[in-house]
């Protein structure tokens, strides 16, 4: 399943037209997710563009290389979760996450261009 995922990403960053799924609360309320744009993003750095996966999300390259490293050490083990994450990790995550997602809010409520248009590969 890691190497599905992270394969369907390294193509969707070669070939953008390929289905994918939108974000429904951004749907629902005009108002991005934490993640929004997170999946272009990664498929951007997957690909080999870290400016422009910088530019939808600055944890794509973060996220391109965690799936990297779950989708090697998947195959090496046989096992889908190789190793479970440390709690605290992934509660810095979390924050680090939000924290950035409040970043983006408060500069596109002063209207500086925070978030890429929702049109963008």
């Amino acid at each position: 399943m890691p190497v599905s995922l992270t394969g369907y990403l390294w193509l969707k960053g070669l070939h953008p037209a390929l289905p994918g799924w939108s974000c429904p609360l951004r749907a629902l309320t005009g108002v991005p997710c934490p993640t929004c744009f997170l999946s272009r993003a990664t498929s951007a750095a997957l690909s080999g563009d870290l400016a422009g996966s910088l530019q939808l999300h600055a944890f794509g390259p973060l996220m391109a290389a965690a799936l990297l490293w779950w989708s090697i050490t998947a195959l090496r083990s046989g096992a889908l979760l190789p190793r479970p994450p440390k709690p605290s990790i992934l509660s810095w995550g979390l924050a680090t996450l939000l924290a950035y997602w409040a970043l983006r809010l408060a500069l596109s409520w002063q209207g500086i261009a925070a978030f890429p248009s929702a049109t963008a590969p």
